[in-house]
C-alpha cells in the first residue's frame, strides 16, 4: 500500500484535531491546545481560510497531516509557505509519509509560484531535526523566533489605539 496525499475537507475536522491533540502530546504541550473542532471549521474551511491542511492517508485510513499557509519575503518579493505543524502517528513511522507531505508541500510552493518552504522544529526533537536534513533542509542558525501573545499582545495592541 503507497501513501496518498489529499487536501483536506471539512468533514475531517475530527481527524485534523485529533492529530492536533496527537502532536501536543508528542511535544508535551497538552496543556497548550486550545483549538476545538468549531475554532477549526472557522479558519480552515469557513468563508475566509487561514490556513490549509494536507491529510496522508495508508490502506484507507489518515495516518498524518500538515498544516500550512501563505507567508510573504519581502527580499524575495514572492510568497512562501510555512508548515506549521506536520505529524504522522508513530506506528505509521517509516512508512515515508512524512516526506510524501513535504514532498506534496515542496510540489504547491512550486507550483504557487513561492520562493520557499519553511518550519520551526523543537531544538530537543533529533529524530525529526534529523529527518529534516535528510531532505535538505537547512537551520537559520542566524534568527530566532519572537513571540507575543496573551496579556502581552493585548497590552501591544492597546498602546495603537488614539487617546481620547
Amino acid at each position: 500500500m503507497s501513501i496518498i496525499i489529499r487536501a483536506a475537507v471539512a468533514a475531517d475536522i475530527d481527524t485534523i484535531h485529533a492529530f492536533i491533540l496527537a502532536l501536543a502530546d508528542y511535544e508535551r504541550l497538552s496543556h497548550a491546545v486550545k483549538a476545538d473542532r468549531d475554532m477549526l471549521a472557522r479558519y480552515l474551511f469557513g468563508p475566509r481560510p487561514m490556513a490549509e491542511v494536507l491529510i496522508a492517508d495508508h490502506g484507507g485510513a489518515p495516518v498524518g497531516f500538515a498544516l500550512f499557509f501563505h507567508n510573504f519575503s519581502t527580499f524575495e518579493g514572492r510568497p512562501g509557505l510555512y508548515l506549521e505543524d506536520l505529524f504522522v502517528l508513530p506506528q505509521a513511522r517509516g512508512l515515508g509519509a512524512g516526506k510524501a507531505l513535504l514532498a506534496r508541500l515542496a510540489a504547491l510552493a512550486i507550483d504557487r509560484d513561492c520562493a520557499r518552504l519553511e518550519w520551526s522544529v523543537l531544538d530537543w526533537n533529533e529524530p525529526a531535526i534529523a529527518f529534516y536534513r535528510s531532505l535538505g533542509a537547512r537551520p537559520m542558525d542566524a534568527w530566532t523566533v519572537q513571540r507575543v501573545d496573551g496579556d502581552a499582545l493585548a497590552a501591544l495592541s492597546a498602546s495603537a489605539r488614539p487617546r481620547c
